[in-house]
């Protein structure tokens, strides 16, 4: 616990140096221009991309200052031996933002930007990017340092049910409590108990159809506008990998290919797996179904590496009528199906693919 302390600390440290400081500088005929986090996310608002302004400043500022806020208030109070009834709950909501705190996937984003504008402009790596790629160190460094399981045992005991009882699991700090307790709030986080999640088959399926139909859009539509000289460039995902690949990046590109292409498919495919088993009754390769709703869960937010990348353009090339820059409707669409794919499978309850299968394992 000691360790993910000073992690969270060091990385709220890093976040403020990295919203405060540009990014990039960039030189295209003599002038100059340099980007800071926010004026992307002002810029894509002012363009009326709220959808697209809204999540990223979300994703990139707000979720991770509460995330590590959070998480180093829970680990400082229990390092004090203080454990109020409230920190439970506190811990509770670290856990939730952490996926939804992608400080570790703009890492990502960095290096596509970086490498996009190099090969043709003159760019220039500022405090800003700096402290980035320290904060997103930081933050893979502090989810592989935290063990969850102490931290629970911190704030309150295991169970002491009778063991033979019934029981229901809390899904958030694994508590087990008798069955009796279903529908009241986890005596150690307050997460409602549910045998199984309330509704999961019909939110899953509703969140999966809107993901399949904005996926084509995402896919077809512009992610980005560049203009230049009076002439307009767009750029879709393929394009951006294609780009990728014409100029030797070739680990770079099979990246994005892998986040922005793959797993968005691969999501809705196992998803749509997942559900159909689940009405057909199937009992076939459970345990591989299980493994692979895992494995989206961990994977799905990898996929905004492209919609992020807008947010570092758009502020970057602003030099009037030499060149600038602006969001297309794929990068809208796009990280409307990351969110879609990632609550979906977040509201998907594993448990059902063993229910259904009527206890015939295979």
């Amino acid at each position: 616990m000691d360790a993910a302390l000073a992690c969270s600390v060091a990385t709220l440290i890093f976040l403020a140096i990295a919203i405060s400081m540009p990014v990039f500088g960039l030189s295209i005929l003599g002038q100059h221009s340099e980007n800071l986090l926010l004026n992307g996310i002002s810029a894509l608002w002012r363009q009326n991309w709220l959808l697209l302004a809204g999540l990223s400043g979300l994703f990139l500022v707000v979720m991770p200052f509460l995330r590590f806020g959070l998480l180093a208030i829970t680990l400082t109070l229990l390092k004090m031996g203080r454990r109020p009834a409230w920190l439970g709950r506190v811990f509770r909501w670290s856990l939730w933002l952490d996926a939804w705190a992608m400080s570790d996937v703009m890492l990502v984003a960095l290096g596509v930007a970086y490498f996009r504008l190099e090969h043709s402009l003159t760019v220039e790596v500022l405090w800003g990017t700096r402290a980035l790629v320290a904060a997103a160190f930081l933050t893979m460094l502090t989810r592989a340092t935290l063990d969850r399981r102490t931290v629970w045992r911190a704030l309150g005991p295991e169970s002491t049910a009778p063991r033979h009882a019934r029981m229901v699991a809390c899904v958030i700090c694994d508590l087990v409590q008798p069955t009796s307790h279903a529908g009241t709030p986890c005596p150690r986080c307050g997460a409602t108990l549910h045998l199984r999640k309330p509704k999961s088959l019909e939110r899953t399926t509703a969140l999966l159809a809107a993901a399949f139909v904005l996926i084509f859009p995402a896919n077809f539509y512009p992610m980005n506008i560049s203009h230049r000289l009076g002439r307009n460039v767009t750029y879709t995902i393929f394009h951006g990998v294609h780009a990728l690949f014409a100029h030797g990046l070739w680990a770079l590109g099979v990246v994005i290919f892998c986040t922005s292409i793959i797993i968005p498919v691969v999501k809705i495919a196992v998803l749509g797996w997942c559900v159909w088993s689940v009405r057909s009754h199937s009992s076939g390769h459970l345990v591989l179904k299980t493994r692979l709703h895992r494995l989206i869960n961990e994977l799905g937010r990898w996929s905004c590496v492209d919609p992020f990348t807008i947010v570092l353009f758009v502020p970057l090339m602003n030099f009037g009528a030499l060149a600038s820059s602006s969001a297309g409707w794929g990068s809208t669409a796009f990280i409307a199906v990351v969110v879609l794919t990632m609550v979906a499978t977040r509201c998907f309850d594993s448990r059902l693919l063993w229910d259904a299968a009527g206890g015939r394992v295979a």
